[in-house]
């Protein structure tokens, strides 16, 4: 290996990082190694985007199938959190971003790299997550972006491309910025961003239209201490569980929102996204939490919960902040094992059975027939001490004339 420092790109195989490999060797004389990851993005094999690296001039290709990695170590733990940025968005980017960067950093070691490098422009939160992340694991590696430090346009990159006779087809641009990998889909710029703009039917991958839904689909989903375990009785795992909700769920057209969403770097973005099958297992995982949460557990894990989304969508995957919270949750998961059947149909998602030998319902306490335990008598204790405090403060109101007004006359 030569003693110059080499840079580490992260590449997708399109026109904009292909090109980036040679103009970054250009603009600041150091070799390029590509490095590529298979998040269930679908598209084309690692091995055909690693032989266009090669060929477009990068002197090292890395690839990494990460799809288990992502669905076991990324996914779940959004899961467990019911990730949902502003109550919506299940944070499909955001939690890529950090297992990215986790194995660019990797890379940088072991092929002598000193400059980590990627393909995000300056307006997103993309550039935000992964250089937070590379400092967050090794802040000696510098971080830069061919488009927004390098001035690398598609103009630019079409005439550098056609110049260098670089192995790139030029297929016609998307009309959208599309981010995808198994646990959702991404849309956003062109004709979506004017709000009033409706989306189109082209927009639309992961899901079908729900206005034309098939037959409603029932399923079960078992969990094992907040991870799906079963669907329908058989084994799954992780990686399996959200491939196979994506294809049910997705069927049903459950999972499309669409957005205006605060990003991290202060601006407003119209954004869609696809997520039938994150949709589909958080609603499930909620309603499971429902039944196994002890009753002040639950509502400390729904803050930790909006928390700890917020948190990750804002490039803190690595902080300590984030660290500390995800020790909170992964330790309420301890009894949320069981089974939750639902409905599949037109869009929704809906939760029609529940059912854990873990579960704090109780029904002998909850019925109101016969072989009710709950010992009603015990309330009239209970409601005077709850209701103390309020009674001595109205007793101080009626003493200083600011009683509640109660109307006058008789009563027709």
């Amino acid at each position: 290996m030569s003693d110059k420092k080499r840079i580490v790109l992260a590449y997708s195989g399109g026109l904009d990082t292909s090109v980036a490999i040679p103009y970054l060797k250009d603009r600041t004389g150091k070799d390029v190694v590509a490095v590529s990851l298979d998040v269930g993005q679908g598209g084309e094999r690692l091995e055909t985007i690693k032989q266009r690296a090669l060929a477009c001039g990068a002197v090292e290709s890395y690839v990494v199938d990460a799809r288990n990695e992502f669905a076991e170590e990324y996914c779940m733990l959004a899961l467990q959190a019911n990730a949902m940025y502003e109550g919506v968005y299940p944070l499909v980017s955001a939690i890529s971003r950090p297992l990215i960067t986790k194995h660019l950093v990797h890379a940088a070691h072991q092929f002598g790299a000193d400059t980590i490098a990627h393909g995000c422009t300056g307006k997103g939160n993309d550039q935000v997550r992964f250089e937070v992340s590379i400092m967050s694991i090794d802040p000696t590696l510098k971080a830069i972006s061919p488009i927004r430090d390098l001035g690398l346009m598609r103009d630019v990159e079409i005439a550098y491309a056609k110049e260098h006779k670089l192995p790139i087809e030029q297929t016609e641009k998307s009309p959208y910025s599309i981010d995808q990998n198994v646990w959702g889909r991404a849309i956003e710029t062109g004709y979506l961003e004017d709000p009033w703009n409706a989306p189109t039917k082209d927009v639309y991958s992961y899901t079908d239209d729900p206005a034309f839904p098939p037959v409603e689909d029932e399923v079960t989903i078992t969990f094992n201490k907040g991870i799906p375990v079963k669907i329908d009785g058989k084994d799954v795992t992780p990686l399996q569980a959200i491939e196979e909700m994506n294809r049910r769920a997705g069927a049903q057209g459950i999972g499309r929102i669409d957005l205006i969403e605060d990003r991290l770097v202060g601006i407003k973005s119209r954004e869609l996204y696809e997520a039938p099958g994150a949709i589909a297992l958080i609603t499930a995982h909620e309603e499971l939490e429902n039944c196994c949460l002890e009753r002040e557990q639950h509502r400390i894990k729904r803050d930790i919960d909006k928390r700890w989304g917020e948190l990750v969508y804002d490039a803190q995957w690595y902080s300590p902040a984030v660290k500390s919270l995800t020790a909170f949750i992964k330790d309420t998961q301890e009894y949320v094992s069981g089974q939750i059947r639902m409905s599949l149909h037109g869009g929704r998602a809906v939760v029609t059975g529940r059912r854990s030998d873990s579960s704090l319902y109780d029904y002998s306490l909850a019925t109101y027939e016969t072989g009710d335990s709950f010992d009603q008598k015990a309330s009239n204790g209970f409601i005077e001490i709850y209701g103390l405090p309020s009674k001595v403060a109205a007793a101080r109101d009626v003493k200083f004339g600011n009683a509640v007004e109660v109307p006058q006359g008789d009563v027709k």
